[in-house]
């Protein structure tokens, strides 16, 4: 679908609001910069911030929560002849199809600094986390609503395998530098390496 004049628009302020925010954190410190001073270096007002991110760290965590929901629709639309592995692969595979066209293209410098801040910033590493595992925690549960049988242990280790796959990759690519690009290539050898082990994992026998 072609993208629409206001939708043109509503994306390029979103983008305008992400860069001024990321180089003010890189620039003064994370704590130190105010949704004020962020408003002011994208040329907008503070209110419309407002109407794009309910808080300042989520500017580095733009719809996380939201589309963590198509990597649990994805699951809970098992196929009958898939395995717990064949379904995370295809949904993790749905999920980068939606999310990869939605994240701003950023240059290899940029993707350090983000990560940088990510990092090293105790409130951005709260979050950071707490979103990890609150999805692994939705991946698990929906794993085992659509394998019944499957051992909770089980679908906890596959879970935990694959995501923490997908992101050392991602974090040793952009350490070594590399572009965006190369980033989505390291994702998805993340998921090809872990796969090996997830689709050992037979399905479970139904019970009677």
């Amino acid at each position: 679908m072609q993208e629409s004049r206001r939708e043109r628009k509503k994306r390029e302020t979103r983008q305008r609001i992400v860069s001024a925010a990321i180089a003010l954190f890189e620039e003064q410190g994370y704590e130190q910069t105010t949704v004020t001073q962020i408003a002011a270096a994208a040329d907008v007002d503070p209110k419309t911030f407002f109407n794009y991110f309910r808080t300042k760290d989520e500017v580095l965590f733009v719809d996380l929560e939201r589309d963590f929901d198509v990597l649990a629709g994805a699951i809970a639309d098992r196929r009958p002849a898939e395995g717990p592995g064949e379904v995370l692969a295809r949904a993790v595979e749905l999920y980068a199809a939606h999310r990869r066209p939605k994240v701003p293209v950023k240059e290899a410098e940029e993707l350090a600094g983000v990560t940088r801040l990510a990092l090293t910033t105790p409130a951005l590493q709260a979050k950071g986390l707490y979103l990890l595992l609150d999805l692994q925690q939705r991946v698990t549960d929906e794993l085992l609503k659509a394998f019944p049988g499957l051992d909770p242990v089980t679908a906890a280790a596959m879970t935990g395998a694959l995501m923490g796959a997908i992101q050392q990759a991602g974090l040793a690519s952009v350490r070594l530098g590399r572009s965006q690009e190369e980033l989505w290539a390291a994702a998805r050898h993340g998921v090809e390496v872990a796969m090996r082990g997830l689709l050992s994992v037979p399905s479970p026998t139904p019970g009677p």
